[in-house]
C-alpha cells in the first residue's frame, strides 16, 4: 500500500516563511541614529534653537541624533556644533523684504498706521481703532509723512 501524500495547500505561506518587515525602517541597520533623553544629550551636539543662539546654523549637515521631550510626545534633532556654519549675514534687499513683509502686517488697511506691532488683519481687519473705536496709545504707532507710507502698500 503506497503511503498517502501530506495534505499541503498550494498558495498558502507557511509560518516559516512569513517575514516581519516594517515599511519605515532605514534601509540600513547603521541609518537609524540615537535617541536621548532630556538633558542628557552628550556634549558637542545642539538643536536648531541652540545653534541659533550661538549665530551658528546646521549647514547642509544630517542630524546625528534625537532628543525627546515631554515623556516622547516632542522631539528636536540634534547636529553637531563643530560641522556647523555661522548663519548669513542679512543683506540689504533681505532687510527691503522683511521691513516690507512686516509692514503688511503693521499697516491698518482703513487709517494707514504702521503699528510697532502686529495687527489681527485676519480676525478684525483693521486696528482696534478703526474696528470699534478703542484710542490707540500715540507712542504704539509710527507717525510717517506720506512718503513713507509707499513702503506699506
Amino acid at each position: 500500500m503506497p503511503i498517502p501524500r501530506s495534505r499541503r495547500r498550494i498558495g498558502r505561506p507557511r509560518p516559516t516563511d512569513l517575514v516581519d518587515v516594517d515599511p519605515y525602517a532605514p534601509a540600513e541597520p547603521e541609518a537609524t541614529i540615537p535617541v536621548h533623553r532630556w538633558r542628557q544629550a552628550p556634549k558637542g551636539l545642539a538643536t536648531r534653537r541652540q545653534l541659533r543662539e550661538r549665530r551658528l546654523r546646521p549647514g547642509g549637515q544630517d542630524p546625528v541624533a534625537v532628543i525627546e521631550c515631554r515623556g516622547g510626545k516632542r522631539m528636536a534633532f540634534l547636529y553637531e556644533i563643530e560641522k556647523a556654519k555661522p548663519i548669513r549675514p542679512m543683506t540689504f534687499a533681505m532687510e527691503v523684504a522683511l521691513d516690507k513683509a512686516m509692514a503688511a502686517r503693521q499697516t491698518c488697511p482703513k487709517c494707514s498706521r504702521r503699528y510697532y506691532h502686529c495687527l489681527p488683519l485676519r480676525t478684525l481687519g483693521s486696528c482696534l481703532e478703526c474696528y470699534d473705536g478703542t484710542p490707540a496709545a500715540p507712542d504704539s504707532y509710527l507717525h510717517h509723512s506720506v512718503g513713507h507710507l509707499a513702503v506699506a502698500a
